[in-house]
């Protein structure tokens, strides 16, 4: 009896979390489809025909191709200043005790935690108040205070799985602080970083609350989409747009996934 009722259990479990899937993922799927569709102006379902000459009209537009030009150079630079700022910032977090060590770590956070329109408005107040021009490094450091926060909690995470003995050997035998750095510490957090800075580049390149405030004329990749939809001119370009940006943000995601889910398996994480 009680067999049979875990069995059942066990299926209502595996059709709920189907139907949830379903739910998250269907939206998706349908701009997959509409990519291919042969009408231009409307969302017919199901589609009229199916073609792939939306894809060479995309592949031939100058404004998506500047457009993604910049959401890659601002996700770029964005990824590199958070690499170095959350990495220096977890290693004094997690590696140091100090007064009032909790309250900075939460203040780090803060920045994600808080609503997109929140932290935009903020930055163009400040900009404004400091005549910063918008340009793309006003995005880009708009940006950067977003993927600090990924690039922190990676970082700070491997930091305090890692024995701190192994820094103490190091120095004791005689290293530096940077063959300490190169030979113990890299290797320990070399794959939390690579992560951070993959979830890093995936949250800068599709954001648009962010930039929509501190963009000024600039348009990035999720800015044009938006614009597009507002005043369409071919809507299945936007959806084969769209689709490159969903390929784009999950294959970052996935090896994140991937390279962080054996984070035990490091030196020193039994200590």
């Amino acid at each position: 009896m009680r067999s049979d009722r875990g069995t059942e259990a066990s299926w209502s479990l595996k059709v709920a979390a189907a139907a949830g899937l379903l739910f998250l993922h269907l939206p998706i799927l349908l701009i997959f489809v509409y990519a291919f569709t042969t009408e231009e102006k409307s969302f017919q379902w199901p589609p009229p025909g199916f073609t792939t000459q939306w894809f060479a009209i995309a592949w031939n537009r100058p404004d998506i191709w500047q457009a993604l030009s910049l959401s890659v150079q601002v996700a770029a630079i964005a990824t590199a200043i958070a690499l170095v700022l959350g990495t220096l910032c977890a290693a004094a977090v997690s590696q140091t005790k100090f007064f009032g060590r909790e309250a900075i770590s939460l203040l780090v956070i803060l920045p994600i935690a808080l609503p997109g329109i929140i932290t935009g408005i903020a930055l163009r107040s400040a900009f404004s108040l400091v005549d910063i021009p918008f340009s793309v490094w006003t995005i880009v450091l708009g940006h950067a205070t977003f993927c600090v926060v990924v690039v922190y909690n990676n970082a700070v995470a491997r930091f305090r799985r890692t024995s701190g003995s192994l820094i103490e050997a190091s120095m004791d035998l005689g290293a530096d602080g940077f063959q300490t750095f190169r030979h113990i510490i890299l290797p320990n957090i070399g794959t939390a970083l690579l992560a951070g800075g993959m979830l890093a580049f995936a949250l800068s390149f599709d954001e648009v609350i962010v930039t929509t405030f501190t963009g000024g004329q600039q348009q990035t990749l999720p800015i044009w989409m938006l614009e597009e939809l507002i005043r369409p001119r071919q809507r299945p370009v936007t959806n084969v747009v769209a689709m490159v940006v969903v390929l784009v943000t999950f294959l970052p995601i996935l090896a994140a996934f991937y390279l962080t889910r054996e984070g035990d398996q490091i030196a020193g994480g039994g200590k």
